[in-house]
């Protein structure tokens, strides 16, 4: 059985993300921005550990790809160390991103969705449909054709991600916690309950892509109707700070941000809280949502790291 050490777990994760071989250098610099400072060398030894045990497999001078058994041993034999990966994960994004809605300045948390370069103009269209409708969190886009994680052939695609928010609260000395993942029903145009709710903490995927691989929303019919199915999550924060919450988002859509649904102690028909406010939010997932529903190929990392907001808001 492989060692359930958090590094070696966070390199097989980014192994299995990638679509071609990866160096020691490159994973050092990507465990960096997940928060593990791994020298070369470190990354080297763990990788010949790897190697030992089968997971992994050098290609000549371009790196390692892992194999079948470990494909097989990273989705399977590490569920339970993968427990809370997610909302860590998150936590820790919130904690980087930087952004002061006042200055419009500092770094967002960004979700990277991967396409087909010639399906690009089809997924301009979706995205710009999902956020002319106000489905989204952020009303633009970054197009990158040439970034270490997109692979030759394709085109990414950054978006803000709604952890952005989390990080503007704390920094302005409010707790806040990413609660529930969920898809909501809206009807014309008035979201009336969740369909679906599960919770982020003990999660090892987070519930907004499977809902989207599950095929359990209807962002096309929400977006030319106004009723249908989006991805929506709730963050809550405690109740004493309702005026410095309404203050910040306030600042927050006037820079661009588009949110919340809606905010209170009782919110549709999620578990109600008498002493934390629910922020219910619509998912900048909407956006990759809407193309997996088109049938187009989209791999999406969600929080996949922090980058300067100027870049995302003069993307497009």
């Amino acid at each position: 059985m492989i060692r359930t050490e958090r590094k070696v777990v966070e390199l097989l994760r980014i192994l299995k993300d990638q679509q071609e071989p990866i160096g020691a250098k490159r994973l050092s610099e990507l465990m960096a921005e997940r928060g593990f400072v791994l020298s070369d060398r470190a990354v080297q030894y763990y990788l010949r550990y790897l190697d030992e045990m089968g997971f992994t497999n050098k290609v000549g001078n371009h790196g390692r790809v892992l194999t079948d058994r470990g494909r097989s041993e990273t989705d399977k034999a590490l569920v339970e160390d993968r427990t809370g990966f997610i909302i860590s994960k998150l936590e820790r994004l919130a904690f980087r991103s930087t952004f002061d809605p006042e200055t419009m300045t500092g770094d967002v948390a960004y979700n990277l969705s991967i396409v087909p370069e010639e399906r690009l103009d089809e997924v301009r269209a979706a995205f710009d449909s999902v956020i002319g409708a106000g489905y989204g969190f952020f009303s633009n886009y970054l197009i990158l054709d040439r970034h270490p994680q997109v692979p030759s052939g394709s085109v990414g695609l950054v978006t803000a991600c709604s952890i952005t928010m989390d990080g503007v609260f704390q920094h302005h000395g409010i707790p806040v916690r990413v609660a529930y993942g969920g898809t909501l029903r809206v009807r014309d145009r008035q979201a009336t309950e969740f369909v679906d709710l599960i919770g982020y903490r003990g999660s090892t995927i987070d519930p907004l892509a499977l809902f989207i691989s599950s095929g359990l929303t209807s962002i096309g019919s929400l977006v030319q109707s106004g009723t249908g199915i989006a991805l929506a999550n709730i963050r809550q924060v405690p109740g004493q700070a309702e005026g410095q919450v309404n203050d910040l988002i306030a600042s927050l859509r006037s820079a661009g941000f588009v949110f919340p649904v809606t905010m209170g102690f009782e919110v549709f028909n999620a578990p109600p809280d008498p002493f934390r406010l629910s922020i219910v939010a619509f998912s900048g997932m909407n956006l990759a949502g809407r193309c997996r529903e088109l049938g187009i190929p989209i791999r999406t990392e969600i929080g996949a790291g922090n980058i300067p907001f100027s870049k995302v808001a003069d993307g497009n």
